[in-house]
């Protein structure tokens, strides 16, 4: 039996085990299963792997994605690059980090996308933002980082006001604000400054309409959630831990 997984904390509402348990007994997949690892530090992973010796690869959630670098024998470009990983295949007792939120992020997002959306603001600096910046580069639109702290060339949420917002066209929540069980939580923006020029994407898939893709279609955005993302990456993730070699 194939073991595959997902490694993060906590893991109270994972999409993966979920999409995976589905996709296995869809397409008949009898010798694999999927589990969820819920490790409170990732020191613990060496161990993790150790116990589970028919893991084959995982998948990487919060707030792990850029604390598994370290634990990597060989990184993808787009990895070396972000220094974000979300997805690894085990090989020959050895770790190959890649990272196909960017593959997911960009499928999705650019199914809204509009000529007049040229500037973003990135709200959250973990690993996912990583993604979306990686994504926004290649696509050649300009961004901002938006933190709750002061962080070098970027915004924290006091800073925004209506000029920003209305140079901005394009919004993008990279923190789990607004996943349930805490569904009436969404960032501190100024959302009466949003119009229907704007396109807000929501990482976040639990519930499908959070409270900021609400305020923002309550203004006439686009709006868009994480689920499409979601079920992309993680197609991806199987075409890599499925092929052969690293």
């Amino acid at each position: 039996m194939q073991l595959f997984g997902l490694i993060g904390h906590p893991l109270t509402h994972s999409f993966s085990k979920k999409y995976f348990d589905q996709k296995f007994i869809e397409e008949q997949i009898t010798h694999c299963s999927f589990l969820n690892f819920d490790i409170p530090q990732i020191k613990l992973l060496k161990s993790l792997i150790q116990q589970n010796p028919a893991l084959q690869g995982f998948a990487i959630t919060i707030p792990y994605k850029q604390q598994i670098i370290p634990y990597l024998d060989w990184l993808s470009k787009e990895v070396q690059q972000m220094q974000a990983c979300n997805c690894v295949k085990i090989v020959e007792g050895e770790l190959y980090g890649y990272n196909t939120d960017v593959i997911g992020f960009e499928k999705s997002f650019t199914q809204l996308i509009k000529p007049h959306h040229v500037k973003a603001l990135i709200l959250g600096t973990g690993g996912a933002a990583q993604a979306v910046k990686f994504t926004l580069k290649k696509l050649g639109i300009q961004y901002v980082s938006v933190s709750r702290n002061e962080i070098a060339n970027g915004l924290t949420y006091d800073d925004l006001n209506e000029a920003i917002l209305e140079e901005h066209t394009i919004i993008i929540n990279t923190t789990p604000l607004g996943t349930f069980p805490k569904t009436n939580e969404c960032p501190a923006i100024p959302y009466q400054y949003i119009t229907p020029q704007h396109y807000l994407f929501d990482l976040v898939y639990n519930p499908p309409l959070t409270q900021f893709l609400l305020k923002g279609k309550e203004q006439g955005a686009a709006i868009k959630n994480g689920y499409d993302m979601l079920t992309i990456q993680a197609e991806e993730n199987w075409k890599i831990w499925t092929a052969n070699g690293g």
